[in-house]
């Protein structure tokens, strides 16, 4: 029955708000086809009931399946998997909205994907990714335009430090010292290629030496650096603590070191122009460090698309009225990078804004405080007032 094609049409445009126009035509040539064809000659008051009881069932199933919203986030067991994980749990469902996480090679995928599939409606993204394709759409880029002019930021969240990782008998100390070596910046597509090739231009005036390059995963790249040697350092891009690297066992040292930031080295200088100035805590790789490790640091950024849709715009708005109300339980329950999390919206770089939905939402934002505990007397006990649970 062609009503069930009209469904159908309609079920798939709630996942698809991007190219909706594209399914509207095909849906009204049906309904025009149906009244056409199914109804002429026919009891007019009868079908068109029966249609439209049709079309209410069918916009009622679209508005549940509607809230089956996608997060793009990062590679499998990185910090950006673990906050995708969080606010499918804490934030998602007081939102209405069931969230599936999915993996990713980084950021440059992450907001690929954020513009052109369909259901996906959230993303993570680092800021120096999303600069880069600011920078390259105002340098008349029609691609980097077409991808990144209708996102919005919803807020930045927490600062992801950069590993410079050497082999422990490397005679590199610190950052700077990279300049010539073979480096591996992860797989191309990912956030850590693009900030590893940012931060070498913005400290070095010049792009990496391709022959110098390698892209190999992070952990068959830390296997190559101490087996074949074949490379010099390994960048690796991650809230601490990455899980990567807490699973390393005792006596890692012994194999392993981490370059370490000296600001006032003038080729450091020029990449803090860019990037924050931050730690790795010794307290969170104790198998490891012995001391705080100075590092730079680049902001990871909570992304979405300009949906104008009320019935989008209205589940974001929940989205984030659920993320301000539900911070201190993230903060308490979920990675410790949600320590760093405040949700106040600062002034963006040029070509970027946010999301008005949940702009308005995170302005007002006064996250839920926890019921105070009080204590509970023999007497409020008996009376069944109170306990002590």
């Amino acid at each position: 029955m062609e009503v069930d094609a009209i469904c159908i049409l309609l079920a798939f445009s709630s996942f698809s708000e991007k190219p909706s126009e594209k399914l509207l035509r095909p849906l009204a040539t049906l309904f025009r086809r149906l009244l056409i064809d199914e109804i002429k000659g026919r009891n007019m008051l009868s079908q068109m009931k029966g249609l439209f009881v049709w079309l209410l069932l069918c916009v009622s199933l679209n508005a549940v399946a509607a809230t089956k919203y996608n997060i793009v986030t990062g590679t499998e067991n990185g910090t950006n998997v673990w906050i995708g994980r969080d606010l499918a749990k804490y934030v998602a469902g007081s939102a209405d909205i069931d969230l599936q996480v999915l993996p990713s090679k980084g950021s440059v995928e992450n907001i690929m994907r954020l513009r052109d599939e369909p259901g996906t409606k959230f993303a993570l993204a680092q800021s120096d990714v999303y600069q880069a394709f600011n920078d390259q759409a105002a340098a008349g880029d029609p691609d980097a335009a077409r991808i990144i002019k209708p996102l919005r930021v919803i807020a930045p969240l927490f600062d992801a430090e950069v590993y410079f990782i050497v082999r422990a008998d490397s005679p590199l100390n610190s950052i700077h010292d990279i300049e010539g070596k073979k480096i591996n910046i992860g797989p191309i597509g990912g956030g850590v290629a693009m900030t590893s090739t940012t931060l070498y231009r913005l400290m070095f005036g010049a792009a990496m030496p391709k022959e110098n390059v390698f892209t190999f995963s992070k952990e068959e790249a830390l296997t190559r650096l101490v087996k074949e040697k074949d490379i010099d350092v390994v960048v690796v891009t991650a809230g601490q603590p990455s899980a990567l690297l807490t699973g390393m066992e005792p006596g890692v040292e012994k194999f392993f070191k981490l370059l370490k930031l000296d600001e006032n080295n003038p080729a450091t200088k020029r990449a803090m122009t860019v990037y924050k100035k931050s730690a790795i805590k010794a307290v969170n790789y104790p198998n490891w460090l012995k001391e705080d490790m100075p590092c730079l640091s680049v902001t990871t950024l909570l992304v979405t698309y300009d949906y104008n849709l009320k019935g989008t715009k209205d589940s974001m708005a929940r989205f984030a009225k659920s993320l301000c109300e539900n911070l201190p339980v993230l903060q308490k329950e979920g990675h410790s990078k949600w320590s760093q999390v405040s949700l106040k919206l600062p002034a963006l770089g040029k070509g970027w804004s946010y999301y008005p939905p949940t702009e308005q939402q995170l302005a007002k934002c006064q996250p839920l405080k926890p019921k105070p505990v009080r204590s509970c007397s023999l007497q409020n006990k008996v009376l069944g007032l109170c306990t002590d649970e």
